[in-house]
C-alpha cells in the first residue's frame, strides 16, 4: 500500500494519493493536479477515484481538473446540493488493489463532512483515517462556517462525531488530516504531520471537553477569522470551479507595464524592505510566500493582476499559489523590477524605522501606531504602549477610522505583513506611513516594554 501526502504550501492544506496494486484514489486534490498524475505514472497505477472530505472553504478544488485528466469519478458527501460529481453515504465502501475506502459521516465543520478509512481487505480493524477537517493534529474543525446562529447546531454535530464515531476507530489508527499548522481552518493545529487516535485522546486539549455542554461552550465561543475569500471558495467547491489551466501570462515590456497602471492590481511580491526601498506607485506588496496566506484577503476577484517581482523569484511558485485560490486573472508579469528602475520609470518609496527609533518616537503625540497581528496575539502576547489593532485582513475596511493627519507606525510579527499593510495604506493616499523592520519580535527581543490588556 502507498500513501502519500502532499503538501500545498502556505495553506497548510494535506491532499492524499492512496494506492494498492495498480489503482489509486486521491483525497481533496489542489487544483494544479499534474502532481498527481505524475505520482500514478511513478508507481504504475491508474487514478480510479477522486474523493472529497467536504465542501473546502479555503482553497479551489481540483476534482474537476483532475477528473478531466483521467476520467475518474468524483465523490462527496450527500449533505449538500453539490452540482458535479457523485453523492456517497456512510456504509459505502470502495475497494483499490487489496484494500477498502469505507465512508464514514462526520458533520460538524461542515454538515457533508465525511471521513475516510482505509483497511487492507479482509481485516477487520481500520489502518488509517483520511478526516479532512474535522479531527486535525492538537485541534478539531472550526464550527462558524455558516454563521453564528448555525455554530450550537454545528458544535453537537462536531461532539457527537468526534465521541461517536472517531475516538472508537481504535487508538491505533492513524489519523491523516486535512491541514497542518498555519492553516485558518483551525484554532492552534499542531505541527505534528499525522497524529493517531489514542494520541489526539492523551493529548488534544479539546478533547479533554468530554460533557458536551463543556465542549459546545467552548466551540460556541471559539472566534476565528473568516477570510473574505472563503465565500468564493465555497461557492467554486459547490458548483465546480472554472476548468482553467495554470494561467500563462506574458512577460511585459517597460512600455506596456504602463497600460495597466489604471485598471489592474499591480502585485509586488518582493520582502518589505525592498518595496520601502522602491517601488511602483500604487502597487500592493505581499511577499511571494506570503500569497496563499493573504491574496484572499487583499486582492480582488474581478480585476486583472499584474506581478512584479525580482529576476530570482519563481513566477512558476507565484502563479499556482494564486492559481489554488482560485485567480485565474492573472494577465501579465514584470520579471526584474531594476529594470523598470534603470529605464527612468515612475517610482515611489515610503520609510521604515528600527525598534530604537520607534522606542524614541512613543512619546510624540503626533505618531498612530497600528499593529496589524491578528486580535488573539494582540492579547495574549501583548503590544506595543500606545498600539491601535487592525488585523491586517480587516484594514482595508478599516481605513476611515485612521488619522490622514499624523504619521502612522506599523507594525505586526516579524515585519512581513507591515509590507502589506503598508501598501495597502500607501494605495489608498495615505502618505506619511513608516513600516517597523523586524517588527513585534525585534522588540521584544530587545526587551523593550510590553503592554497587556488588563
Amino acid at each position: 500500500m502507498i500513501i502519500e501526502r502532499i503538501i500545498s504550501e502556505g495553506l497548510a492544506h494535506n491532499s492524499y494519493y492512496i494506492g494498492s496494486g495498480t489503482e489509486a484514489v486521491i483525497i481533496d486534490p489542489r487544483r494544479d493536479v499534474e502532481v498527481y498524475v505524475d505520482l500514478a505514472k511513478k508507481y504504475n497505477q491508474r487514478i480510479v477515484a477522486i474523493f472529497e472530505t467536504h465542501r473546502n472553504e479555503d482553497f479551489t478544488i481540483g476534482s474537476l481538473n483532475l477528473s478531466k485528466l483521467t476520467g475518474s469519478p468524483i465523490y462527496h458527501g450527500s449533505r449538500l446540493d453539490f452540482r458535479y460529481g457523485e453523492r456517497v453515504d456512510e456504509g459505502d465502501v470502495f475497494k483499490i488493489g487489496s484494500a477498502e475506502i469505507g465512508i464514514l459521516e462526520t458533520p460538524g465543520h461542515t454538515d457533508e463532512s465525511l471521513t475516510y478509512t482505509l483497511k487492507e481487505t479482509g481485516e477487520k480493524e481500520v489502518y488509517a483515517a483520511f478526516t479532512g477537517d474535522s479531527l486535525f493534529a492538537g485541534d478539531v474543525g472550526r464550527t462558524d462556517l455558516y454563521g453564528e446562529s448555525h455554530v450550537r447546531r454545528l458544535s453537537e454535530a462536531l461532539y457527537e462525531s468526534l465521541f461517536d464515531k472517531f475516538l472508537n476507530l481504535g487508538d491505533g489508527v492513524i489519523v491523516f488530516p486535512g491541514h497542518g499548522a498555519g492553516s485558518v481552518c483551525g484554532g492552534s493545529i499542531s505541527v505534528k504531520p499525522f497524529t493517531t487516535i489514542g494520541y489526539e485522546k492523551k493529548t488534544n486539549r479539546i478533547l479533554q471537553l468530554k460533557d458536551k455542554n463543556d465542549f459546545m461552550a467552548y466551540k460556541i465561543q471559539e472566534r476565528l477569522e473568516r477570510p473574505p475569500y472563503f465565500t468564493r471558495m465555497e461557492l467554486y467547491n459547490r458548483i465546480g470551479p472554472p476548468l482553467n489551466d495554470l494561467p500563462k501570462p506574458h512577460p511585459l515590456k517597460i512600455g506596456e507595464l504602463k497600460k495597466y497602471f489604471d485598471n489592474s492590481q499591480i502585485v509586488d511580491v518582493r520582502p518589505p524592505e525592498a518595496f520601502y526601498t522602491a517601488h511602483i506607485p500604487g502597487s500592493i506588496n505581499i511577499w511571494a510566500s506570503g500569497l496563499p496566506l493573504f491574496a484572499g484577503w487583499v486582492l480582488d476577484y474581478e480585476q486583472p493582476i499584474i506581478i512584479v517581482k525580482d529576476e530570482n523569484q519563481l513566477l512558476d511558485h507565484i502563479l499556482r499559489y494564486l492559481y489554488r485560490l482560485g485567480f485565474d486573472n492573472i494577465e501579465g508579469y514584470l520579471n526584474n523590477i531594476s529594470e523598470w528602475f534603470k529605464s527612468g520609470g515612475e517610482y515611489a518609496r515610503t520609510f521604515s524605522v528600527s525598534v530604537e527609533e520607534l522606542k524614541n518616537k512613543l512619546s510624540d503625540s503626533e505618531i498612530f501606531l497600528l499593529d496589524v497581528r491578528d486580535s488573539k496575539t494582540y492579547s495574549e502576547l501583548g503590544f506595543i504602549q500606545g498600539a491601535y489593532n487592525i488585523y491586517l485582513g480587516h484594514l482595508k475596511s478599516s481605513l476611515s477610522i485612521l488619522p490622514g493627519d499624523r504619521d502612522i507606525y506599523v507594525y505586526c510579527d516579524s515585519g512581513f505583513k507591515t509590507g502589506i499593510a503598508v501598501s495597502i495604506l500607501l494605495r489608498a493616499g495615505f502618505t506619511r506611513v513608516f513600516g517597523l523592520i523586524g517588527g513585534f519580535s525585534a522588540w521584544v527581543s530587545r526587551n523593550f516594554p510590553v503592554q497587556r490588556l488588563k
